[in-house]
């Protein structure tokens, strides 16, 4: 169900700021009405019944608070190819009313994720084609360009030519290109105008569009709720009868102004609407048609609506299925009425929002407002000058296909910007439905090619043993991706060794499956290369031969040199930097009869923050953690570090601290005042390990550390413990004849290293050579 009811507020407060919002939605729509309707090659007054029904029928019928529907820019390239495509404005309505009936059809078959399956890169190119169709249709306007200028040179197509799209060029066969033959026609038309440049409409539209560009450019006005299309309008529309007083050059012809029918009442009102020609039922680019105006306003939609969402101080969603039913009854009433399509505008919703619109009475009312402007003012619509719809179209047209938008594309690789290029240059060039599907179809080739060429994640790892070639499946493993995956085999070197993943598959080809059995019993045994598969479903009848991913961990381990462990702890640690850890089967790898065995021994502390498997990502079982509060060691873990290297295997020893700020300052007051802490009285083991700590702070530096600044603070704790770090790689070694004579002989190495909690760095120390913060930083600190 789509749930359509009754969702209007109409207590005082809530009517107020709806009414206020609708009518600034209303003062920014009308230019825009106006304006679009006669860049999509329509009446004006098409615009404005579109705009009236986008307020009062899509209002009415819509589940959105903020989206206010009328006649788009995005649509005006459409318009203008179906109006010259399907031969007349009458057949147009009738293809308007069934793209609304299908839209109605795509509300109730909740196809509202509809946006999701077009690329982002085609829809901007979309955007930006329609934006340079608007430049090369809005500048002859612009400069004054009317249609008796065609009909002067024999032109009578010309201006026709050039707002349609595509076009019927009688130089050209094809229609490749029209619209720019179009747009340089009417150019020419105006150059060679027996009564030179339009003077009037000239200075109208460049002060226009010089008005807009500044008022764009300075914050307070644009973020301010006057509308700058309607303020430009009323001041176009008065420059212009000004101008007239210089002479007959600086007159604007009444073919330069808006074309509003005057109507008395609203039985003549509506009797001067065209109505659409039914008969065209058996016309079949009637559907195609339809189905154009249906796919693209929908999408435009469903785009807009999101982004309106996204403006909305509430937070509200909007239900997009709803909508695509509303813009339905909108597009069929439109067509019924003489209208031009419908969808959503992002312009009238951002303002809508930023007016303070409450609930949809706002669009409500900025409907209402539109039928009452074109029943009793219709005579100040005919003042305005085309040249200043022009100038607001333009600008519109700029920003659809500014520069910043083509850095933005160039910047996200091929990918993006081949597809948003070629479906820009295809609209432009032929018509929208074709520029599209030239898009889309470039964009599943690269997809395509994305997945022909990397089906499969290939990682290499550096094992202790040597390197392993890990290939990771992928969640559907197509026929298409067979010669793919046979060229990442067959880079397997000889005598290497091979972990094939299907954890995370759920399809695999037949094709592949051939593949991958023939190279595990016919390649891998010639080329002595060892298979491991893991993860293949019980139906693919392959036997799990996985014992663990983790190599490191169960071999070779007597081979490794001090050296050779630390190495082993710095990739580790670079690979959790970088994202990349070694997947491993950790249950598996616990209950190794080699389970135990460690590398290395880590003396580290008690809290949280130092996670050392993960910090170097190893295994279970591959470092023997011996945990101490403050690093402070004492004889009991003096006894777990020679049983790690003695019994369980480790090569080397890590003292690993990082700067614990609480315990270091702790230490601090404690060593300087100890009379002041009554906190830590009676705690003899915590006082232990404070006197371990304060072994290695210099007092005479200390006293005055709760007076520094923040900064020399946290130096003074990093050379602490980098200090403290050293005296237990050198304790260790002191009070343990074993670990002495083990380091003394080469078995095993100590050292220290630091660790950053913040960024998850692990830097070994050379313990020999610690920076401390000189005493002169020291001087005149109180």
């Amino acid at each position: 169900m789509l749930g359509i009811k009754n969702e209007f507020n109409f207590s005082s407060s809530v009517l107020a700021k709806d009414l206020l919002a609708g009518t600034i939605v209303f003062l920014v729509a009308l230019p825009l009405c106006l304006g679009i309707a006669i860049a999509s090659d329509a009446d004006p007054i098409a615009g404005l019944v579109s705009g009236i029904v986008g307020g009062i029928v899509v209002g009415l019928a819509s589940g959105s608070a903020t989206s206010v529907s009328g006649p788009a820019a995005g649509l005006t390239a459409i318009v203008a190819a179906q109006i010259s495509g399907l031969g007349s404005y009458e057949a147009f309505l009738t293809a308007v009313v069934l793209a609304g009936a299908i839209q109605i059809g795509f509300g109730l078959l909740k196809a509202g994720a509809l946006s999701a399956f077009f690329p982002s890169s085609v829809i901007k190119g979309l955007l930006a084609a329609i934006g340079v169709i608007l430049l090369f249709k809005q500048l002859p306007l612009l400069f004054g360009y009317s249609k008796d200028m065609g009909l002067e040179f024999g032109h009578a197509e010309a201006l026709e030519d050039y707002e349609k799209h595509p076009h019927s060029v009688e130089d050209f066969s094809h229609p490749v290109g029209d619209i720019i033959v179009s747009f340089y026609r009417a150019m020419g038309d105006l150059i060679r105008h027996e009564e030179g440049f339009q003077l009037g409409a000239i200075a109208v539209g460049l002060s226009s569009l010089a008005f807009l560009i500044v008022w764009d450019k300075i914050p307070k006005l644009k973020k301010s709720l006057l509308p700058a299309p309607l303020i430009v309008v009323v001041l176009g529309s008065v420059f212009g009868w000004f101008l007239a007083m210089f002479g007959a050059n600086w007159v604007i012809t009444p073919q330069q102004l808006v074309d509003v029918p005057r109507a008395d009442s609203m039985s003549q009102f509506f009797g001067m609407l065209k109505r659409p020609d039914f008969t065209q039922l058996t016309n079949i680019s009637v559907y195609g048609g339809a189905i154009t105006i249906a796919v693209v306003a929908s999408l435009e939609t469903l785009l807009n609506l999101d982004a309106v969402d996204k403006l909305d101080k509430k937070q509200r969603a909007s239900p997009p299925n709803r909508e695509l039913f509303a813009q339905g009854l909108g597009n069929m009433a439109a067509g019924m009425l003489g209208g031009i399509p419908v969808t959503s505008v992002i312009i009238r919703g951002s303002v809508n929002v930023n007016a303070g619109a409450e609930t949809k009475l706002s669009a409500l009312f900025h409907g209402i407002l539109l039928l009452g402007c074109v029943l009793l003012i219709p005579q100040v619509l005919q003042r305005i000058p085309l040249s200043c719809l022009a100038a607001i179209l333009l600008l519109t047209g700029y920003k659809l296909a500014s520069p910043a938008l083509f850095k933005q594309m160039w910047s996200e690789g091929r990918y993006q910007l081949m597809p948003f290029l070629f479906t820009l240059v295809a609209i432009v060039l032929t018509d929208l439905l074709v520029g599209i599907c030239i898009g889309l179809i470039l964009s599943l080739v690269f997809i395509l090619n994305s997945n022909l060429r990397r089906p499969v994640r290939r990682i290499h790892e550096k094992h202790i043993d040597g390197e392993l070639m890990h290939i990771e499946l992928g969640n559907q493993v197509s026929f298409l991706n067979r010669a793919s995956l046979d060229k990442a085999l067959r880079e397997v070197p000889g005598g290497g060794r091979l972990l094939l993943d299907a954890r995370r598959t759920d399809y695999i080809d037949p094709d592949v499956l051939s593949l991958i059995r023939e190279f595990r019993d016919k390649v891998a045994p010639v080329q002595r290369i060892q298979v491991q598969l893991v993860g293949f479903k019980s139906k693919y009848n392959f036997l799990d031969t996985f014992d663990s991913v983790d190599f490191s961990a169960l071999e070779s381990r007597e081979k490794l040199s001090p050296d050779q462990v630390k190495q082993v702890l710095i990739h580790g640690n670079r690979r959790t930097l970088e994202g990349h850890p070694l997947d491993r089967a950790l249950l598996r790898n616990g209950t190794s009869p080699l389970g135990a065995k460690a590398i290395a021994a880590i003396v580290t502390g008690i809290d949280s923050q130092t996670p050392v498997e993960l910090l170097f990502d190893l295994g279970l079982g591959d470092a023997y953690v011996v945990r101490v509060p403050g690093v402070a060691v004492g004889t009991r873990s003096l006894g777990g570090i020679e049983y790690a290297i003695s019994f369980s295997g480790a090569r080397l020893v890590v003292v690993l601290a990082h700067v614990d700020q609480d315990l270091l300052a702790l230490a601090i007051r404690n060593a300087c005042s100890p009379e002041n802490l009554a906190q830590i009285a009676g705690c003899e083991h915590l006082e232990e390990v404070l006197e371990r700590i304060a072994d290695s702070i210099d007092r005479s530096q200390a006293t005055q550390f709760d007076q520094w600044t923040d900064e020399l603070q946290q130096r003074f704790l990093r050379d602490l413990t980098l200090k403290h770090i050293s005296k237990t790689v050198q304790q260790l070694i002191q009070d343990s004849a074993a670990i002495e004579r083990w380091s003394r002989d080469g078995n095993i190495q100590v050292v220290g290293a630091i660790y950053e909690p913040k960024t998850g760095v692990v830097e070994f120390l050379n313990t020999g050579n610690i920076n401390q913060i000189s005493t002169s930083e020291l001087k005149g600190i109180r």
